[in-house]
Formats: structure tokens, C-alpha cells, sequence
């Protein structure tokens, strides 16, 4: 439960909210609405919030240029197809596709789509008829959609052509999606690393999400490894100069299909890297709150500077002649204005609009409209994020705690799909089987006891008394590795199965063993797999 003062006077009843999620509803429409309202912020940057935006599920965003995979990635991870799927080496996806879960399997037209209350897709009608022809919803019945949603876009081509024969703003629509989802994920093809002038621009229009994006380097298998280390090295330098950030973005490399390696030399580094984007977009139904929440107090930045940019270009323009070229003064002259809000009130550039799309926005607008600044509403909102913000986010580990609990664990995270967990079943061909800690699992003997000899000569070299050696003993065998005194130390505790200070024969194995892993490059565990506890210590 949530609660917090709606009012000032604190002797008035609290506000209860079930969940962060209806918390966030309610102060948005009672706080940051009436601010977004008066100073028109929806025609300028982005449309009102509803219902269906706060309570969607977490959607995944696919973006890149034609035969990068996107769409055979989404058919990787559901393990089957849907609805209106097109693969081919041509520009086959030519539409918006909203991949969602429903019990019954079908599709939505986008006209449909868009009247749809219980949907979050309304505000995209105002992209017109050519693009609502061009986006429909495919419906799957996949345990994998009941925890996220997966919107696959167009294939991006090169040229000036085929942005405008689209007969829509391509990247508005990529800059509506962009704002709305939990992640971006940028695929690029192995044997085509250029970067088109529309793939440009789209990725431009994802500038301020930096945080959503993720890069995957897709059809990797197609070259040797030699060949991979010179196509990562371009793409980073290509992505360098795209997304103009001091950061080094973080690139999963792999091959998301269900056909043969062509050169499988680095199969161990693709499997890697596809648990590290796996466990990534598993997170996302759990993370979903905070990030709805992070939005919104992006969103009311955004307004709070918006509401200072048109109450001085209001507070400027002439009450009777020269309208037409004060306007047109002003906008010229806007980033003065921008240098000016930023001292008065000490705000970050970071905060402020592009400044090119603010100028064509304001070219269409009636300043003599725009509001006077009303301090009430810009207080309300301050209000909003040092109290009511601050205590919904101080909610979300509670909450959950609580889901975690009582909600089935699609509402945790992502279940099904390439994203089972066969590491925690017996089957053999599961992430890291047979492979490290995991080495050994489900055979009938214990593997430690294989090169047991090896070990038990130099266990009577340390002189044991009563079958067992000291910590000191132990120590002068153990720092022969020259591994860190605090990852012996570790090996230590896993290693001193009952305890007591000493290591019997077996104990001293597993700690032979657990060294040599350690050595190998494989991580420890941070308790010891039953597989791993010798057999005279196990419980009958």
C-alpha cells in the first residue's frame, strides 16, 4: 500500500494507492497534466498520458537496417512464428508490428489498433492513414509475450528515395515508440556495417533513451574470427561517429537463429553473450515500475522547461503591431532564450529541447496564446518530484517483494521461449552444462575423485595427523597457484565441508579441484553445488 499527502496540511487524510503503477497515474493527471496543458507541451513534444501507457507491459523496440534479423530474432526467442512474419534477404518487413500476447492468435489491422482503449497505440493515429496501413498487432499465444511485448519496425534502406516514398514520419513514429518502451535494440548484419543516411537519422531520433538502447552485432557466425575482430572494431568506429557520446556502448555479438554455425570457433563467446542480453530483457517486467517512473520525471523536467520557454517568448511579443516579425525575431534568437532560462533558474542544457525542432514547431504556433508563467503550477510539480516521486520510488522494493510473492513469475521476469532455463533442468544441453562448477552434475560418481591420486600424494607430503591437515599445512599447497588471498580464502570455506577448521582427504581434493577451476578461468560458487560435496559428507 501507498500513501502519501495530497495537500500541504498534513492533518488531512492520506492518499492510498494500491501499486507505484496507480500512484503514477494519479499524480501525473493531478500534477503534471494541468502544467502540460496550460503551456500546450503536447503539441511541442509528446501526447497526454492514459491509462493504457502506465498499465502496458514492457515492450522491446527492434530497430536496424533491412536483413539484419530483426525479425528472425523475434521468432529466436518466441521458438515459433506469428502472424504475419515475412523473412527473406529482401526489405520484407514493410510495416510496424506489434508482436503481443492473447490466447486467441490473430491479427489487428491499425486502424483498429488505434481505437482500441485498452491499448496504449491511440495517440498514433495522429501519423495519418499511410502509416496506420503500414502497423498492425499480431497476437501469440507464447509465454514469453506474457511478460513482455516486442515491436518489430520496417527495414531501414539507404538513400533519399525511400524516405520519401514511405508517406510518413518514419522517425516521429520511432521517436513515439522510443519514448513509450524499455529497451532499443539496434541490430546490425556482420557483412553490412554501413550506416544509411535514414538509418542515421532514426538513430538520431533515439537520442535522449541512451539508457533503453542495446547494440547487437547479429549474423556474426558468417565470419571467422579473425575476420569478427575487424567487423567489431568497424562497427564501434562507425557507432562513434553516429551516436557522438565519450562512452563505449556495450555491443552483444551473436548469431539469433536456429540454423548451424558456418564458423563456430567463437560458439562459447555467442552463448555467452546471448545469456548477458537474455538475463537484460529478462529484467524488464521486474524493473517496469521504475522504469515508468524514471520516464515520468523525465517528462516533467521537460515540461518545467518547456512552460519557461513559451512564458518568455509570451512575455516578449508586442500587444498590438509587429506580431509577425517579433515572432519571427524570436525564434531566430531562441538559443538566447535558451542561455537566459538557463541562468535564471539554474537549469541543465541537458534538460532543454532540441533546438532545430523547437524552431519548427514554434513556426506554427500563436504566441500571442501561449500562457503568462503561473508559479502554482510549476510548484505543484516540484512538489511532485521531491515528495511524491521520491515516495512511490522508496515503494517499488516493497512492491516487489510482494509480487514476488503472490504473482505468477511471467510478472517477474520472461519465461518460455529461447529464455527457459534449461541450466536448472537435467538437460545436458543447457548454458555452461558439463562445463566449470557445473562439471559433473548428475553423473553417479564424484568428479573430483578423477585425478584423485595426484592429489592424495601430495595431501601425505603435508603430514596429516588424525587423517587431516591444518589451515597452515593447507596453505604452504594452496598459494602454489598464485591466486588472490581472497579467492584461497573462499576455496577455503567451500572447501571445509563440516567446518572444523581442517581438511580430511576429500576435503583437500575439493579444494585442489576448485583451484584448478578457478585457475581455468571458471567462476566459484557462492555455495557448493551438492554435486561437489565429497560423498562421506553428504547427508543419507
Amino acid at each position: 500500500m501507498f500513501s502519501w499527502m495530497s495537500k500541504d496540511d498534513s492533518r488531512k487524510s492520506p492518499e492510498i494507492c494500491e501499486t507505484v503503477l496507480e500512484g503514477l497515474k494519479k499524480v501525473y493527471k493531478s500534477k503534471l497534466l494541468p502544467l502540460e496543458t496550460a503551456y500546450q507541451f503536447h503539441d511541442f513534444h509528446s501526447p497526454q498520458l492514459d491509462d493504457p501507457d502506465f498499465d502496458a507491459k514492457p515492450m522491446i523496440l527492434l530497430v536496424g537496417q533491412y536483413s539484419t534479423g530483426k525479425t528472425t530474432f523475434i521468432k529466436y526467442l518466441l521458438e515459433r512464428d506469428f502472424p504475419g512474419i515475412r523473412i527473406g534477404p529482401e526489405p520484407t518487413t514493410d510495416r510496424f508490428i506489434a508482436v503481443m500476447y492473447d490466447e486467441k492468435e490473430g491479427i489487428i489491422p491499425g486502424n483498429a489498433l488505434v481505437v482500441d482503449p485498452k491499448k496504449q497505440f491511440r495517440p498514433l493515429s495522429r501519423f495519418g492513414n499511410s502509416f496506420l496501413n503500414r502497423l498492425q498487432c499480431s497476437l501469440v499465444n507464447s509465454p514469453v509475450l506474457k511478460g513482455i511485448s516486442i515491436v518489430d519496425t520496417p527495414g531501414i534502406l539507404s538513400g533519399e528515395k525511400q524516405r520519401v516514398d514511405r508517406g510518413y514520419d518514419f522517425t516521429g513514429v520511432l521517436e513515439w515508440f522510443a519514448e513509450r518502451v524499455d529497451r532499443i535494440i539496434l541490430l546490425f548484419d556482420a557483412h553490412k556495417l554501413d550506416i544509411s543516411d535514414e538509418f542515421r537519422r532514426a538513430i538520431e531520433a533515439l537520442k535522449g533513451h541512451d539508457d533503453k538502447i542495446r547494440i547487437v552485432l547479429n549474423k556474426a557466425d558468417m565470419v571467422d574470427h579473425q575476420q569478427l575482430m575487424r567487423v567489431y572494431g568497424a562497427l564501434m568506429w562507425s557507432l562513434g561517429k553516429v551516436l557522438q557520446t565519450p562512452e563505449v556502448a556495450r555491443v552483444y555479438i551473436g548469431s539469433f537463429w536456429d540454423k548451424p554455425l558456418r564458423y563456430d570457433a567463437n560458439k562459447r563467446l555467442f552463448e555467452d553473450e546471448e545469456q548477458d542480453l537474455f538475463k537484460d530483457l529478462q529484467s524488464l517486467p521486474r524493473n517496469a515500475a521504475l522504469r515508468k517512473l524514471n520516464d515520468l520525471i523525465k517528462r516533467a523536467r521537460l515540461a518545467k522547461v518547456h512552460a519557461y520557454i513559451i512564458t518568455a517568448l509570451r512575455k516578449d511579443m508586442p500587444s498590438m503591431f509587429g506580431k509577425d516579425a517579433k515572432k519571427k525575431e524570436l525564434i531566430k534568437h531562441l538559443d538566447t532564450i535558451y542561455d537566459q532560462i538557463q541562468r535564471e533558474h539554474q537549469i541543465s542544457p541537458g534538460d532543454f529541447p532540441d533546438i532545430k525542432k523547437m524552431k519548427e514547431t514554434l513556426q506554427h504556433q500563436d504566441f500571442t496564446k501561449f500562457q503568462p508563467l503561473k508559479p502554482r503550477l510549476l510548484e505543484v510539480v516540484d512538489k511532485m518530484l521531491s515528495d511524491d516521486i521520491a515516495k512511490l520510488m522508496a515503494q517499488i522494493p516493497v512492491e516487489e517483494l510482494t509480487t514476488e510473492a503472490k504473482a505468477p513469475v511471467s510478472a517477474i521476469t520472461c519465461v518460455g521461449g529461447a529464455f527457459t532455463k534449461v541450466e536448472d533442468d537435467d538437460n545436458p544441453f543447457g548454458y555452461m552444462k558439463g562445463e566449470g562448477i557445473n562439471a559433473g552434475h548428475g553423473e553417479s560418481d564424484w568428479i573430483v575423485a578423477k585425478d584423485r591420486y595426484k592429489v592424495d600424494a601430495i595431501f601425505k607430503e603435508l603430514g596429516p595427523v588424525d587423517g587431516k591437515i591444518s589451515g597452515a599445512a593447507a596453505r604452504q599447497e594452496m598459494i602454489k597457484s598464485k591466486l588472490p588471498n581472497s579467492v584461497l580464502a573462499k576455496i577455503w570455506r567451500l572447501s571445509d565441508v563440516d567446518d572444523d577448521g581442517f581438511l580430511d582427504e576429500d576435503e583437500f581434493a575439493l579444494a585442489m579441484y576448485l583451484i584448478k577451476l578457478k585457475v581455468d578461468g571458471h567462476d566459484l560458487p557462492q555455495q557448493l553445488p551438492e554435486h561437489l560435496v565429497p560423498p562421506s559428507k553428504r547427508d543419507s
